[in-house]
């Protein structure tokens, strides 16, 4: 049997987990995103209604896999448990009060379209049996959570009703059809996958209330106010997700099996040169390298991701016939020399670099610093925002 549990683990946005934090006064939370090559974190403080930020860091866990830094690892409970313990202590996090993210490695997150004559009142059942098309395991294995995207006239309505964020047109009587199809964002993740976090959290000494997909996260800081469609390009390790959002929803998320770990992977493999030398060279020079054939390989890596998200765009704007009016760059893959550069010859869009940093207060003397590293902490950001 499927656990189906709306808007409450996963999406971290619906009104049990609101209450939660209403009765739980939070006055310091530290963020945690577990990537695939590295654990971030970054702890936050609630001061007069402001998040002041006190302190972050960052460990590789190449070396908890016996592999060298920057390889994409997948490691036990345990090890995650004891590298997180390890970058705590090191980084000085004093709350034990957490927030983790779900990694798209690790899950699946996808839109379906429910027809019209499906009620509001048989969404809780047609949903689950929708999303078996998308997943490839038994649906048993699985927890679902969705979020119904509102029509655009109802965008306001449905976070003002009773029934919540997830509830399209929630001052309209519960048995009546919706007049067109209905797209519902369902993110999907393996019950091993959600025993496996609850066992790192509970190894560590944490305390965490819920669980939530990373896209959201990076949403949370990267984003201001942006009413247009915007593409969030997160260029990760293992990984590179393409969120398209328009008015803070996710209306298009694609994963392009790419990401900075490859580059590195290229250059070793090209040159034959270790890993750790290859890894050494793409943060060094990246782009900006002297060397011909070394920016060559890199861009023949990048230029693969940049084809698969110019068609999510391209498929987006005819469906919608609407135009991305930005891209926002995201992820410790945007921080390679020359990315940003490279990123604007490639989209007709405007495209900036997230600064999520901005979304709190720090020293001044670390503003330089952190606008430079906020692209790599825009989850762990995101994450601990969310719980203040």
């Amino acid at each position: 049997m499927v656990t189906a549990n709306p808007i409450k683990t996963v999406l971290n946005t619906g009104l049990d987990f609101l209450k939660a934090l209403r009765k739980k006064k939070v006055e310091s939370v530290v963020g945690i995103d577990i990537g695939s090559s590295s654990i971030k974190v970054v702890q936050l403080k609630n001061e007069g209604g402001r998040a002041v930020l006190e302190t972050y860091g960052a460990l590789a866990l190449g070396l908890y896999a016996d592999l060298e830094v920057g390889a994409v690892t997948n490691l036990p409970a345990d090890k995650l448990a004891e590298a997180l313990i390890s970058l705590m202590e090191e980084a000085g996090v004093t709350t034990k009060d957490s927030q983790l993210s779900i990694s798209a490695t690790a899950s699946l997150i996808f839109l379906i379209e429910l027809p019209p004559q499906v009620k509001k009142s048989e969404f809780a059942s047609v949903i689950p049996t929708e999303a078996r098309k998308y997943i490839p395991v038994p649906i048993s294995e699985v927890s679902l959570d969705w979020f119904v995207i509102p029509k655009k006239e109802d965008l306001y309505e449905g976070a003002e009703g009773e029934e919540g964020p997830g509830a399209v047109g929630s001052k309209q009587e519960e048995t009546e059809t919706l007049a067109t199809k209905t797209e519902v964002l369902v993110v999907a993740i393996p019950n091993d996958t959600i025993a496996k976090y609850r066992d790192i959290i509970k190894q560590a000494g944490l305390e965490a209330s819920s669980l939530e997909h990373e896209v959201f996260s990076s949403i949370r800081s990267n984003f201001t106010h942006e009413l247009s469609p915007v593409l969030l390009f997160d260029f990760g390790a293992s990984k590179t997700k393409l969120s398209i959002v328009e008015r803070g929803i996710v209306k298009n998320f694609h994963t392009v099996n790419r990401g900075s770990a490859d580059i590195t992977n290229a250059l070793s493999r090209s040159l034959g040169i270790p890993f750790d030398k290859a890894e050494k060279m793409k943060r060094e020079s990246g782009l900006s390298s002297m060397e011909e054939n070394v920016v060559t390989i890199i861009k023949r890596s990048i230029d693969y991701i940049f084809s698969e998200a110019n068609s999510v765009v391209l498929n987006y704007e005819k469906k919608y016939n609407k135009t991305i009016d930005k891209v926002l760059l995201s992820g410790g893959g945007t921080l390679l020399k020359g990315f940003p550069e490279l990123a604007i010859e490639n989209f007709r869009s405007e495209v900036m670099i997230g600064h999520p940093f901005a979304k709190v207060e720090a020293p001044a003397f670390l503003e330089e610093t952190l606008k430079v590293t906020g692209p790599e902490f825009a989850v762990a950001i995101g994450l601990a925002l969310g719980k203040l």
